[in-house]
């Protein structure tokens, strides 16, 4: 049994470096082809430095903290590529980008240790709602920083600006893992629905999405009540219905701009706040097609936020449809394999803690896509891992973290039971 256990774990490890390598090659091909473009020496030492960082990240970083190296090479190579589209448009943003990554990574690894450290989170969980509260009332606060956005989401000192409400995507799958586990179901929907009520003040219907949507997810994973989800879905529609259509010329001005933009576009083209964006994002999916323009050669700067929002159609331009479907897979498998280490947690609190992570990677990703293919309206969020932004990839990268931290819980009680049962094995010989 011990001999084919252990020639199975070679045999990943194998696979595991097989990928590592593959993922280094194609970072150090796509920066030589940048270096041949301009002939800078920053993008030359991009080409070898990037590949070296993703080495050192996925092999020896499980080595110092207890990590999942699959996951960690699929988000080095998320993290890697969002580098690279920033750094093709403009050097020092994807620089800045750089920096980014390596506050994000700090943050996965904080989180994983508390998750894998913290036994009792009794004493944490009225702290952290109350840290949750504080956080989304500060845009209220910082409204010079809202200027001219459709949300008020933002708070600003000086040139530095943050979006609170996507630190609080963390806690809030501490606080509904924690309620839920212990089959406090009222009180993690009063919960749910006092943060959404801070979201939809702001305007924020995007975030509010992704919260609502992850709620629902972990509230079926703990009831397993088709009628409760239905209910609470309905009720929240109507609520969003009935607020849209008596301010929806008024306060909700900014959400009846993006569904004009959503039914047609081209109406609404060379209006302010109109369909350009939709527009422009739709010709660069066309002129990228199945194979891209290639690295360097398209135009998806012409999209006014194709940092942010429409990274990916960016990464559609240049890569083309193929390479987009292959990325979006990666999306799916690391949500797939959050599912998983959910599945093989032994703690109710830390199986919902985990599914939470996949559904909110999950829910995020299909409301930006979603928006820039025009399938829903466009609301504004970030693309997980790819766009700019400090606030965003943190908090992906610590969401990646706690889900880092249940793997590793998951990792040693199976190092446990195979210690027992050695002894065991022993005892009967």
């Amino acid at each position: 049994m011990n001999i084919a256990l252990k020639a199975r774990k070679k045999k990943r490890r194998t696979q595991l470096s097989a990928l590592t390598a593959v993922v280094m090659l194609f970072f150090f091909a796509a920066f030589l082809l940048l270096f041949l473009k301009d002939l800078s020496l920053q993008t030359l030492l991009m080409a070898v430095l990037t590949p070296l960082c993703i080495h050192l990240v996925v092999k020896l970083l499980p080595r110092l903290f207890p990590m999942d190296q699959m996951l960690l090479t699929l988000i080095s190579f998320l993290c890697a590529l969002g580098v690279l589209l920033q750094y093709r448009y403009s050097a020092t943003r994807g620089m800045t980008q750089v920096f980014n990554c390596g506050v994000g990574l700090l943050s996965m690894i904080g989180c994983a240790l508390l998750v894998r450290h913290i036994k009792n989170w009794k004493y944490l969980i009225f702290p952290i709602i109350l840290g949750s509260c504080g956080l989304l009332a500060l845009p209220f606060v910082f409204r010079a920083a809202n200027a001219n956005k459709g949300a008020t989401a933002w708070v600003g000192v000086g040139s530095i600006t943050m979006q609170p409400s996507e630190l609080v995507k963390i806690a809030i799958l501490f606080v509904l893992s924690y309620y839920l586990s212990r089959r406090k179901v009222v009180s993690a929907i009063l919960f749910t629905g006092l943060m959404l009520a801070f979201l939809v003040l702001q305007r924020d219907l995007g975030t509010a999405a992704i919260y609502g949507g992850t709620a629902l997810v972990m509230l079926y994973a703990a009831t397993s009540s088709p009628l409760l989800i239905g209910s609470i879905l309905g009720a929240g529609v109507g609520g969003v219905a009935i607020m849209y259509m008596l301010f929806k010329n008024s306060y909700f001005r900014t959400v009846q701009n993006r569904i004009n933009n959503w039914l047609d576009p081209f109406s609404t083209y060379d209006q302010l706040g109109g369909g350009y964006q939709i527009v422009q994002a739709l010709i660069a999916h066309a002129n990228g097609g199945f194979w891209g323009t290639g690295l360097g050669l398209g135009n998806a700067n012409v999209i006014p936020e194709f940092r942010t929002d429409f990274i990916f159609s960016a990464l559609v331009n240049e890569f083309g449809m193929i390479f987009a479907v292959l990325v979006l897979c990666i999306y799916a498998f690391i949500a797939l394999r959050g599912v998983d280490i959910a599945l093989r947690s032994s703690s109710a609190f830390h199986s919902l803690l985990a599914l939470g992570c996949a559904a909110i990677l999950a829910v995020q990703t299909f409301i930006i896509i979603g928006g820039i293919m025009k399938f829903i309206p466009m609301t504004g969020v970030t693309m997980p891992f790819l766009s700019y932004g400090g606030t965003s990839l943190v908090s992906v990268m610590g969401i990646m973290g706690v889900l880092q931290g249940v793997a590793s819980r998951n990792e040693r009680s199976l190092r446990e039971d195979e210690k027992l049962a050695d002894m065991g094995e022993e005892a009967g010989v």
